[in-house]
């Protein structure tokens, strides 16, 4: 967590301690943090971030976009909210507006088992417009496979999706080179990126404005580096990687939101050791690997899903090496993992 902003959030509350809203109305903001069974909303017209509680009528009542399987009950980072000022300067939030979109996975096994076994769908954030996937070249490995879930995830919610591969300096090898060719090749803006050198930055930075961006990915890639080395003001928790395992410890143990410009906004987020895309069935998993969509319409079977059926058009784009290898077999790594999410 940023040290320096849960001290403006304190100073915030403290500023307006006992004023009202003078309108006599509802007041609009958006949620920058969520703790609990309060989240705290950034009232962009004043930079305030009041503490609020959210009414319980939401618990059944607030729909998620189509295409997902179930309702979720809270807001999220990212939400666009009203809530009533409450006289000692905190709030309650009577109206969640409806997402544009949202990102999300499965939750952890051991908080989200369903009453037979299933998983349950955690909301990372709402009305994002730009994904950042962030990986690094070295300590921890990159691994695309992994990368290639939270992917699945971004298309799966119709985000801009940006792969950043960090720590180059980290690669004698030249291993970033290959793997941005590779990704760039199916049709995504890779950029490479180092906080000991300075590149890729700039770059990055410059994609970030008049836009909500999200950076996601594994433990220990250094997002938290790479935000703090664009915006001073940011100061996020920062950790290393176990040598002995190439796995990142975990710092920023919630996701947060930050207003860096004012019409920019970063949200951090814990780095995770596992992403299950959520809502995802084996027949439509293949509509999200970008480069499947020219053959997807030429299988055989309009409920192929590119394994082992005959006549099926990707697998021939593959032996035809129209397809990268490796990412088809990310697909088949995925295909297999593939479980019954919950429905209601």
């Amino acid at each position: 967590m940023a040290a320096g902003w849960n001290t403006g959030w304190k100073k915030s509350i403290a500023l307006i301690k006992n004023q009202k809203n003078t309108s006599g109305g509802f007041i609009k903001g958006v949620v920058s943090r969520v703790e609990s069974k309060d989240c705290y909303v950034l009232v962009p017209e004043t930079g305030n971030i009041i503490r609020c509680a959210v009414k319980g009528k939401f618990k059944n009542e607030y729909n998620l976009k189509k295409d997902k399987l179930y309702k979720v009950n809270l807001a999220v980072v990212g939400d666009k909210v009203e809530f009533e000022e409450n006289s000692d300067g905190t709030g309650i939030v009577y109206k969640i507006e409806a997402r544009k979109n949202y990102l999300s996975r499965k939750a952890p096994k051991i908080k989200g088992a369903g009453y037979r076994g299933e998983r349950l769908e955690q909301v990372i954030a709402a009305n994002v417009d730009n994904l950042f996937v962030v990986s690094s070249v070295g300590i921890p490995k990159f691994n695309n496979k992994a990368v290639d879930r939270i992917i699945v995830a971004g298309e799966s919610s119709s985000l801009n999706i940006y792969l950043v591969i960090n720590k180059t300096d980290l690669d004698d090898d030249y291993e970033a080179e290959v793997w941005k060719e590779l990704y760039a090749s199916v049709g995504y803006n890779v950029i490479t990126s180092s906080v000991v050198t300075g590149e890729g930055i700039e770059e990055i930075k410059g994609l970030l404005k008049g836009r909500k961006n999200i950076f996601w990915g594994h433990s220990g890639v250094g997002k938290s580096s790479l935000l703090n080395s664009m915006y001073e003001l940011l100061n996020f928790k920062t950790g290393q990687t176990s040598t002995f395992t190439q796995k990142g410890k975990h710092t920023t143990v919630t996701s947060i939101m930050v207003r860096v410009e004012p019409d920019t906004y970063i949200i951090d987020t814990p780095g995770i050791r596992e992403i299950d895309p959520y809502g995802i069935t084996k027949e439509n998993l293949g509509h999200y690997f970008i480069e499947f969509k020219p053959y997807i319409d030429m299988c055989r079977f309009n409920t192929c899903t590119h394994n082992h059926e005959p006549g099926c058009a990707v697998v021939a784009a593959v032996e035809e090496e129209k397809i990268p290898v490796e990412r088809y077999e990310s697909y088949l790594y995925m295909l297999e993992t593939i479980e019954d999410d919950m429905v209601f």
